[in-house]
Parts: C-alpha cells; sequence; structure tokens
C-alpha cells in the first residue's frame, strides 16, 4: 500500500472537524485545484483527486470511522476496508467486525445480544460519488448543459464482479465451512463466552478466491474514469448540489449503485450580484445626468434595457427592473434587478472647465442643495443650545 498524506493534512481541518467544516473546505479545495480553473497543471490535477479521494473517506460516517481507527488501511480496497474491497479477497473486511461487535454471545446459556446478523451476500448499494463542476453567472441564471468527469467503481468486465480469473470460480472457505463465521469460546469470570465473528480467512463471505482475476486483484471491482452529460436547471446557486440517480459507485452482490452528487461553483460577474434571487448591479452615471436626468442603457442578464433617470437623482438610489432577476428553481417566475446609482465626480477638469463649475456654484442656493441645508441647519441649533 503507497503511503499517503493524512486525509484530515489535505482537507486542511482537525481530527474533530465537523461534517459541516469537511464539506466547507471540500468547496474550498474542489474550486480552487478543479482542471476547468488550471488547464494543463497537473500539480492542480494531482490535488483535485487527492482532496477528492479525501473527502470521499471523510464525508462518510462509516469510512471516516475507519479510517480514525486503522488509519489507511481502515479504507484501502486491499485491506478489504474500502469502497472496492472484495468479500472475498482473503482480507479482513472492517465493516463487518463493527457489526460483529456484541453479537451472538452466550454468557454460560444466557443470551446477551443474540441478534442475527446480516448475510455478507446480501446485496449493497453502491457509496454515492462526487463531481464538481464550475459554470458562470449566466450559465447558472439560464440553465444549460454540462459534461461532468468523474471517478466510478464498477464491477470489473473482465470477471463480472466474481474477483476471480476466467474460468475458474471461488469455493469455499476451508476455515469456516463456507458459513462465513466462526465461534470463539472463552471461559471468563461470568461464565463460558461465545463470540461469533466473521471468519478472518475470508472475511465473513465464506468463499476464498485461489485464483483471482488479475484486472482487479480479486476485489471484483474496478475504478473507472467516466464522462456524462448533465442538465443544469436555470437558477442554480453557488455551492448548491445536484443529484444524478445510479451513477455513483457499483453496489455488492448484486445491489444498485449509489447517487453521484454533482457540487456546483459559480464563478463570480464582473458586474453583477446575486442576492436569492434578485440580482444588483451599481450604475456610474455623470454629475449632469443626475442633476437633469437622462435616458441610460443599463445591463441586465437578458440583455441591454433602457431606463429613464430622473432629475435629482442622489448618489445611492436605487431603481427596481422588475423581473429582470434569477429564475426560481421552482420554475414559477423570477427575482427583479436592482440598480444603485453611483454618481461619478469629474477629475482632471480643464481651466474652462473649473469657471463654469464656479459660475454654476455661485449661482445656486439652499434650494438647489436641501440636504447640505439641513446638515448646517442642524449644526446651527447643536451649537446654539
Amino acid at each position: 500500500m503507497a503511503d499517503k498524506r493524512d486525509y484530515y493534512e489535505v482537507m486542511g481541518v482537525p481530527k474533530n472537524a465537523t461534517d459541516a467544516e469537511i464539506k466547507k473546505a471540500y468547496r474550498k479545495l474542489a474550486k480552487k485545484y478543479h482542471p476547468d480553473l488550471n488547464p494543463g497543471d497537473k500539480n492542480a490535477e494531482v490535488k483535485f483527486k487527492e482532496v477528492n479521494e479525501a473527502y470521499e473517506v471523510l464525508s462518510d460516517k462509516d469510512k471516516r470511522a475507519r479510517y480514525d481507527q486503522f488509519g489507511q488501511a481502515g479504507v484501502d480496497p486491499s485491506f478489504g476496508g474500502g469502497a472496492g474491497g472484495s468479500p472475498f479477497n482473503g482480507g479482513i473486511n472492517i465493516d463487518d467486525i463493527f457489526n460483529s461487535v456484541f453479537d451472538g454471545f452466550d454468557f454460560g446459556g444466557f443470551g446477551f445480544g443474540g441478534g442475527r446478523r446480516a448475510n455478507p451476500n446480501t446485496p449493497r448499494r453502491g457509496s454515492d460519488g462526487q463531481a464538481t463542476i464550475v459554470i458562470s453567472f449566466e450559465e447558472a441564471a439560464k440553465g444549460c448543459k454540462k459534461t461532468v468527469h468523474y471517478e466510478q467503481v464498477e464491477s470489473c468486465s473482465d470477471c463480472h464482479g466474481t474477483g476471480t480469473k476466467d474460468g475458474t470460480k471461488p469455493k469455499a472457505c476451508p476455515q469456516c465451512g463456507g458459513s462465513g463465521q466462526v465461534r470463539v469460546s472463552q471461559r471468563t469470570p461470568f461464565g463460558v463466552v461465545q463470540t461469533a465473528r466473521n471468519c478472518d480467512r475470508c472475511g465473513g463471505s465464506g468463499k476464498v478466491i485461489d485464483n483471482p482475476c488479475t484486472t482487479c486483484g480479486g476485489s471484483g471491482r474496478v475504478k473507472q474514469k467516466k464522462t456524462i452529460e448533465i442538465s443544469i436547471p436555470a437558477g442554480i446557486d453557488n455551492e448548491q448540489i445536484l443529484n444524478v440517480s445510479g451513477r455513483g459507485n457499483a453496489g455488492l452482490n448484486g445491489g444498485p449503485s449509489g447517487d453521484l452528487h454533482v457540487y456546483v461553483s459559480v464563478r463570480p460577474h464582473p458586474i453583477f450580484e446575486r442576492r436569492g434571487n434578485d440580482v444588483w448591479c451599481e450604475m456610474p452615471i455623470t454629475f449632469t445626468q443626475a442633476a437633469l436626468g437622462a435616458e441610460v442603457i443599463v445591463p441586465t442578464i437578458d440583455g441591454k434595457v433602457e431606463y429613464q433617470v430622473h432629475a435629482g437623482t442622489q448618489p445611492g438610489d436605487v431603481f427596481k427592473l422588475r423581473g429582470k432577476g434569477i429564475p426560481r428553481l421552482s420554475g414559477h417566475g423570477r427575482g427583479d434587478q436592482y440598480v444603485r446609482m453611483a454618481i461619478e465626480v469629474p477629475k482632471n477638469l480643464s481651466q474652462k472647465q473649473k469657471d463654469l463649475l464656479k459660475e454654476f456654484d455661485a449661482g445656486a442656493n439652499d434650494k438647489n442643495y436641501q440636504k447640505r441645508k439641513t446638515f448646517f441647519d442642524k449644526i446651527k441649533n447643536m451649537f446654539s443650545e
């Protein structure tokens, strides 16, 4: 088993990190190293795969527990504990060890626990897979189709999931007689304790493989790179997750495949800002346009629209374009667009421009500057008390 970096170190979180903290760290790192944002960067590609591998383990309650207790051996397929672990590979299946705790105890004839263990050969659903896509602000607003690249654990095509070389079959485990379980007796002060646990030889499957498949190494499952096209619904937001049913990892013993969770990352827009289903932007206008009023062209996600700025517009004034926001995911209606006025004070004036402004200012009075008049009236009252 090749040495790998500690998964908590990869994610940049402490070992007592919550699920929410792990998910937040994953989204940040997946976006940072995503191949679409780092074209041709092999190091980023390696980092991206490393982050996905770490998240696959730490986001799964059972896998994380195995990893915390046994380290890499608890989740590595070759040791029988990972998602690709074989029920026939002769390794110890950590899942089955956990399931066997306190199962079938018998204290001198008095039952304790005594629950029936699940058959390790019953069909089991595959684990869910993860992928990340990066889309533009406009694609999120209007919807689009995107190609998703990810890795999927699937049944080995050479051995059809049996784990055996072509022309051979698994045989009954000689240690447990094919039952998959052995009983261990131990004398204690309370009497004789009998414990039923998974067979060490077959890992609880009741079968062993003498001639393992060379493609999958006897696991019956292999990792394959997959590419699918998915539809992104209009109105999807940053950090939302799309679920693609049945596109996750293959199940065990003929069980159904898991799902694929696609994490959506939306690139920031240079002009627009999203707030819920509303869109905000800042519109720079000149001092003259604000004072006299003017017809301006306003950008929206649907294209340009004309708007009449009213005379006397103040800095920070906001107007609304109804129905020009983001479509709701429910498909019913859409948000609005809000435009904040930013009045730009001119710079680098010529002498003629300065003279004209001085002439204008000399002819202005309190009627032209009502806020200024109110401000100085308040100051006068404050110092007259």
